[in-house]
């Protein structure tokens, strides 16, 4: 997928600015706090229907103003153009089209246009918790797996709904936490085995873009952890019902799913240098790019911002079709 160009008005620090992108390659430079960031994450908005730091929408209007625009001309592999508007007034719904039409779930725009950022704020993959890890798997996986999000939308409405039974002070009638057991356990299975065969496919690829950076110093492994590989999610759902009610929430599930990340043998959370956090962290970023262009319907686009992206444009130059990348200065092969 090829971004030809985008309009932005009163997003973040961006009052108003129009770009025309080149095939391949994008470098914008400026100085600290000039809005280079908040242009990749209003590029990433247009792919996921959300800011990338900022979830919640309204925040992300410029100060003293009542909505934000962005809007984007795309071009296929195939050379088909597609169009898409983002708008957001305050105090209203949010609004997406595609080619004019309007969505009527945002659920159905993710994975059409594909998408994967490089930036300072992956740190938080080694260093944050186990959401963070689990986002990073359900960013890639709904990307080309329509399954995967219905079944993680669906799972996710049923995991609200039993903790508000388990929060409840009245007598709840077996049933119906058995109704929202039911639809956690099969979601959470179909959730399950989808993140296995990801992560099985992956781990191949982060390791060979790890050696090609890393010069084969170090070896890296993935290792994903889940209630569901002890029993049938059901079984473990029901059996730890009455401790949940204790809790006020649910204890177990997929929503607890681990990835651990691995320098050797040992969670690189604890061994791992700045600079080996930050080969890994950039293998496993490409890895994510390579991933999706060899199993999604067109090739995605790479934004990359922060000091390291000098190091990553000529593996880019060789691998990516649209690639967007932010920093104070280019390099002087690029001028």
């Amino acid at each position: 997928m090829i971004l030809k160009r985008i309009s932005i008005l009163n997003y973040k620090n961006i009052e108003q600015a129009e770009l025309t992108f080149s095939t391949k390659l994008n470098w914008v430079g400026g100085l600290n706090g000039m809005g280079k960031t908040n242009l990749l994450d209003a590029i990433y908005f247009l792919s996921f229907c959300r800011s990338v730091n900022t979830p919640i929408d309204v925040q992300n209007i410029r100060h003293e103003q009542d909505f934000f625009v962005i809007q984007g001309s795309y071009e296929t592999e195939n050379g088909v153009p597609e169009e898409i508007y983002c708008g957001l007034k305050r105090r209203q719904k949010k609004r997406f089209k595609r080619n004019k039409k309007e969505y009527e779930r945002l659920s159905e725009h993710i994975g059409f246009f594909p998408l994967v950022m490089v930036s300072p704020s992956d740190a938080e993959l080694i260093s944050g918790g186990s959401e963070e890890r689990r986002r990073f798997m359900d960013i890639v996986i709904s990307q080309y797996d329509k399954e995967y999000l219905d079944a993680l939308i669906r799972y996710n409405k049923a995991l609200v709904q039993r903790n508000v039974l388990l929060k409840s002070e009245q007598p709840i009638e077996e049933d119906l936490y058995q109704i929202w057991e039911e639809t956690m356990a099969q979601a959470g299975e179909t959730v399950y085995h989808k993140r296995e065969t990801f992560i099985q496919a992956l781990i191949p690829i982060f390791q060979t873009f790890h050696t090609l950076i890393s010069r084969n110093k170090e070896q890296v492994k993935l290792n994903y952890k889940s209630h569901a590989q002890e029993a049938p999610l059901f079984q473990l759902i029901k059996r730890s019902r009455e401790r949940d009610k204790i809790m006020g929430y649910s204890l177990c599930g997929i929503h607890k799913d681990e990835l651990d990340m691995l320098l050797g043998e040992f969670p690189i959370k604890r061994e791992g240098s700045q600079g080996q956090n930050k080969t890994y962290l950039i293998a496993l970023k490409l890895a994510q790019f390579d991933f999706l262009k060899r199993n999604g319907t067109t090739s995605p686009l790479l934004l990359l911002g922060g000091k390291h992206c000098l190091a990553l444009l000529e593996i880019c130059c060789n691998h990516c079709v649209g690639c967007v990348i932010s920093g104070r200065g280019a390099p002087g092969w690029y001028r």
